[in-house]
C-alpha cells in the first residue's frame, strides 16, 4: 500500500464535507506531475487530507476507493481523477509549521514542492505524521 497527500482548500471542499458525503471524486487536477501521482494510486492506498490556503494542516486520512479514470471536466481528455472515502480524522491536526520543524519530514514533497496538489508520502513520513496526529501509523 502506498501513501499520498491530497490538498484541498477547505472553503471549496473540506474534510468535514468528505465525511458527510462518505465518498467523492478527486477531479480538476491539471498539473502533469500531480496527475501522474493520481495515475499511480491503487484502491486501498491511504491519503492524508490536507487543508491548504486556510488551516494549512493535515486533518484526516482517506482511502482510494476507485482508481484513475477520465475526468469529465477536462475537455482535452488528457486528465483523470480518482475516488476517495474518509477513514478517520487525526486526533490532533498536524500543521505545516510542525511538519517544517520536524527533521523526519524535511524531505516531504509538501515542503519541497509546496504547490503540488497530489504528492507521495514516504512510509517513514506517514508514520511520523500519524504519531504527531495522535494515531499509530
Amino acid at each position: 500500500m502506498a501513501h499520498w497527500l491530497l490538498k484541498s482548500e477547505p472553503f471549496k471542499y473540506s474534510w468535514d464535507q468528505l465525511v458527510a458525503d462518505g465518498r467523492t471524486h478527486w477531479n480538476g487536477v491539471r498539473n502533469h506531475q500531480a496527475a501522474n501521482n493520481l495515475k499511480a494510486m491503487e484502491v486501498g492506498d491511504r491519503c492524508f487530507f490536507y487543508h491548504s490556503n486556510e488551516g494549512l494542516e493535515i486533518v484526516g486520512i482517506a482511502e482510494v476507493v476507485r482508481e484513475y479514470y477520465p475526468d469529465p471536466s477536462d475537455s482535452s481528455g488528457r486528465f483523470g481523477m480518482i475516488d476517495v472515502g474518509p477513514i478517520l480524522p487525526l486526533l490532533h491536526p498536524v500543521s505545516l509549521k510542525q511538519i517544517k520543524a520536524d527533521p523526519t519530514l524535511a524531505g516531504m514533497a509538501l515542503v519541497r514542492q509546496s504547490r503540488l496538489s497530489v504528492s507521495p508520502v514516504a512510509d517513514e513520513e506517514w508514520r511520523r505524521i500519524c504519531e504527531l496526529g495522535g494515531l499509530s501509523g
